[in-house]
């Protein structure tokens, strides 16, 4: 696999993000978008919050090898069965990391004002310092990093058809999130591949 650029750390310390930028071309992006639109069995996000349950505008799916379970957010979920688009993209995404994944968690946001606050992917069924690898489609969106101790922020833009690999001590150190805008009116669907422990 072959870059433009060589892809670099984004972050100055404890911890590494990798931006690889676009890695599925605009058509590629497009069909893909598309199809996992029309074809996922998207369901809204429940989440407890201080011992409330709280049903999400996003919608998610989870899919995962068999026996795999992720609980987050109080909130306990089985996977889906890996089907053969997911699998294939899966693939592109192992021979770009260099890493192995067997989950993936999908997100879709209608439209700008659907986001994600701070937080860290650091669940007890993840496997500590193994890459998450997350593919954006859809609607350019800001991506933003916040060092736990120091306050340091960093934000990125995510573009259609891109690939961020988060690693390392990332989840011990720094939060991440997806800032809701009123300016971006079109979806953006993100992948998130995982290694879970069985």
């Amino acid at each position: 696999m072959s870059f433009l650029f060589e892809p670099e750390n984004l972050l100055p310390q404890d911890g590494i993000a990798i931006y690889h930028g676009v890695v599925f071309n605009e058509q590629e992006a497009t069909l893909i978008c598309n199809k996992l639109f029309e074809t996922i069995p998207w369901k809204q996000d429940e989440v407890v919050m201080f011992g409330k349950k709280i049903v999400t505008k996003r919608k998610v799916a989870w899919y995962a090898d068999a026996g795999i379970t992720y609980t987050y957010a109080g909130v306990k979920k089985s996977g889906l069965q890996w089907n053969s688009d997911l699998l294939e993209i899966k693939q592109k995404v192992e021979a770009i990391t260099g890493a192995k994944y067997n989950a993936c968690l999908l997100n879709l946001y209608h439209e700008g004002e659907e986001g994600m606050g701070w937080h860290q992917d650091n669940e007890v069924e993840m496997v500590a310092g193994s890459s998450i690898a997350s593919l954006s489609f859809g609607a350019n969106r800001k991506f933003a990093f916040k060092h736990a101790k120091t306050g340091e922020r960093l934000d990125i833009e995510l573009a259609h058809g891109s690939l961020l690999d988060m690693k390392g001590t990332i989840q011990q150190h720094w939060y991440h999130s997806l800032p809701k805008t009123k300016k971006v009116k079109q979806l953006r669907i993100n992948l998130t591949f995982r290694l879970m422990h069985f």
